[in-house]
C-alpha cells in the first residue's frame, strides 16, 4: 500500500513494482516567476489609471484603453508561459509598457522599473540554463538505483 501524495514512498505501478522518480521541472519555478511578475505588472498598470486621472490631465478614450487592454494582454499573458515564444512576448509587452510615455511620463518610467525587473529575470534564466547545462541543478543529481 502507498500514501496517495508525496509521503516519500513511491506510487505503485500495476504489475506491482515501483516507479521510478521523475526529476522535477527545473524552468517551473521560473515560469512561476515569471506568470507572478506578469500578474503584478497588471495590478501596477492598472494601479495607475488614477494617477493619469488625476496628475496627467484625465483619462480619454485612448490612454484608458490602452492601458487596460495592456493589463489585460498582461493577465492572459501570465497563463502563456510554457510557450517557446514567452520571453519574446513578456518583452514585446515591456516596450508596449514603455511605449506608454506618451500616455504619462509615470507610465513610462514604471516601464523601465519593470524592464530592468525582466532584465534580472533573465539573467537567472541564464543562471539556470547554465547550471543546468552543467548538471549542476539539485533535480539532476538523484541517485538511480540500479
Amino acid at each position: 500500500m502507498t500514501e496517495a501524495t508525496g509521503g516519500g514512498v513511491e506510487p505503485e505501478r500495476p504489475d506491482g513494482d515501483q516507479a521510478a522518480p521523475t526529476a522535477p521541472d527545473p524552468w517551473k519555478g521560473l515560469r512561476g516567476v515569471m506568470a507572478g511578475t506578469l500578474i503584478l505588472e497588471a495590478i501596477t498598470v492598472l494601479l495607475a489609471l488614477p494617477v493619469v486621472g488625476a496628475v496627467g490631465g484625465g483619462v480619454d478614450w485612448f490612454s484608458g484603453s490602452y492601458l487596460v487592454i495592456l493589463a489585460l494582454v498582461m493577465i492572459l499573458g501570465a497563463g502563456l508561459q510554457r510557450r517557446p515564444w514567452a520571453v519574446p512576448f513578456n518583452l514585446a509587452l515591456q516596450a508596449l509598457l514603455i511605449l506608454g510615455v506618451f500616455i504619462h511620463l509615470s507610465i513610462g518610467i514604471m516601464g523601465i522599473l519593470f524592464a530592468v525587473l525582466w532584465g534580472f529575470i533573465l539573467v537567472l534564466r541564464h543562471d539556470v540554463k547554465r547550471r543546468m547545462d552543467l548538471g549542476l541543478l539539485p533535480s539532476q543529481r538523484i541517485q538511480r538505483s540500479s
